[in-house]
């Protein structure tokens, strides 16, 4: 008797058993819903597409940014004033 064909089948069989037919994506169906998690995610973060502005956004200059990058090289940049942002509280830990 020989084996080989019936050990051939029985090879080709087990990698098969894996998929079934209850498995509707391997019949080619697709879900209507399928990635709606990620389209509502992505809706969840975009506010308004196509918003509009009262003012303009002010014009930039690449002048003015080497002029800064220049100074920062250099060493001469101007140190900012310092603010406080709150009011001191009286009787607090100095």
């Amino acid at each position: 008797m020989n084996t080989k064909p019936i050990f051939a089948i029985a090879l080709l069989a087990v990698p098969l058993a894996g998929c079934s037919v209850s498995d509707k994506e391997f019949l080619g169906y697709q879900d209507p819903t399928f990635g709606e998690a990620n389209r509502a995610t992505m809706a969840a973060q975009v506010i308004n597409p196509n918003p509009e502005y009262d003012t303009l956004v002010p014009e930039t200059s690449a002048n003015n940014a080497v002029q800064a990058i220049d100074r920062y090289r250099d060493g001469t940049v101007e140190q900012p004033e310092r603010q406080s942002t709150t009011d001191p509280v009286s009787g607090g830990p100095n």
